[in-house]
């Protein structure tokens, strides 16, 4: 998995307790969750919109189809250019207001977006904007971002140190958090200012589920991960890690009763039951962004997702939300649920 995510691969984040630390500390039999129901995987697509995925109505009508043969989510990267020979690249939101308009159940959203090179209070809009129009369906994946696969951030004079870009994604998620609440939001900080903003409407759940990507040896984004609705940890080498990930994410958030989601990104053909039992809630179909077409993304689609994954094509429900086991006696549950609550708004459904 290629770690365009993040950071390039240098750890940026640090401080406090080592991360083996809090592994132990979720694996303490007096940390372990309540009992819950195991079940397989949800599976998503994880597109990059390059090349053949450049044309949003192409990615909508790929949802579709994805939709229908039982698929759970469809994620999609959010870059503004990628190393050659990727020339044509889509914005993500635009291309995600399509995907949303042609399904109704498919969990949607950018994954990863970086926060630091966007503007906090446009982003509010945005995620509420297109919440609604799939029906409470968003799940907002954020991170550094990197400058290394398209020198992205250098070109369009953003910041490239990494722990200021830290420092802005985490003032950038409290000003989200304060939107979402439909209370006016006043924030003075070193990198944004919000000056008495009132963000309506809501989010139809009233807030948008945040899912965290960083590597998994640094402390720091595991952190940021436990205190929001999921980590994304980017290059996991083996099950093992993963493990030890979701005892850290445990660990710290042996206080909080909320449910809990871990995504990993894994090509297609894995075999996934490792780390389902590891701790994985999703596994995000990947894909090579040099070489990714039409007919491999169709292929994939048609292969369908990780068995026992919960919803078949055509089901519906209110709260499809299931746990996966992180380790012995260690229990996340998965924060995302599949289609809307009955109570939101009913998505319309573009025919492509």
């Amino acid at each position: 998995m290629t770690d365009h995510l993040t950071n390039g691969g240098q750890l940026t984040e640090g401080g406090g307790a080592g991360l083996r630390d809090v592994v132990r500390a979720g694996s303490d039999p007096a940390y372990r969750g309540q009992s819950a129901m195991t079940t397989g995987l949800r599976s998503a697509l994880w597109l990059p919109l390059f090349g053949d995925l450049a044309d949003p109505v192409v990615v909508a009508r790929l949802a579709a189809e994805a939709e229908e043969a039982g698929w759970h989510g469809i994620f999609v990267w959010d870059h503004l250019r990628w190393q050659a020979p990727v020339r044509q690249v889509a914005d993500p939101w635009i291309t995600l207001a399509a995907v949303a308009a042609a399904t109704e159940r498919l969990r949607l959203g950018p994954m990863v977006t970086p926060l630091a090179r966007r503007r906090p209070a446009k982003v509010a809009r945005e995620t509420v904007t297109l919440d609604w129009l799939s029906g409470g369906r968003l799940t907002l994946g954020v991170g550094l971002g990197s400058d290394r696969f398209g020198g992205e951030l250098s070109a369009t004079g953003e910041q490239l140190d990494g722990r200021r870009r830290s420092q802005m994604l985490d003032e950038a998620l409290q000003i989200l958090t304060g939107a979402w609440s439909g209370q006016s939001v006043h924030h003075h900080g070193e990198h944004y200012t919000v000056d008495g903003i009132q963000f309506l409407p809501r989010p139809v759940r009233q807030r948008v589920p945040v899912w965290v990507a960083g590597f998994p040896g640094n402390l720091g984004p595991v952190r940021r991960a436990a205190r929001h609705d999921g980590f994304f940890p980017v290059n996991v080498e083996h099950p093992g890690q993963l493990a030890e990930i979701a005892a850290a994410i445990a660990g710290l958030r042996q206080h909080t009763t909320g449910p809990y989601d871990i995504a990993i990104a894994l090509p297609p053909g894995t075999d996934l039951a490792p780390y389902a039992e590891a701790g994985a809630t999703w596994w995000l179909a990947e894909f090579q962004p040099e070489t990714i077409s039409l007919s491999q993304v169709r292929g994939v689609i048609r292969d369908g997702p990780a068995a026992g994954g919960g919803l078949a094509a055509g089901a519906r429900g209110a709260d499809l939300a299931v746990a996966v086991r992180a380790k012995p006696g260690v229990r996340l549950k998965p924060a995302s649920s599949d289609c809307a609550e009955s109570s939101g708004p009913i998505p319309v459904r573009l025919v492509l």
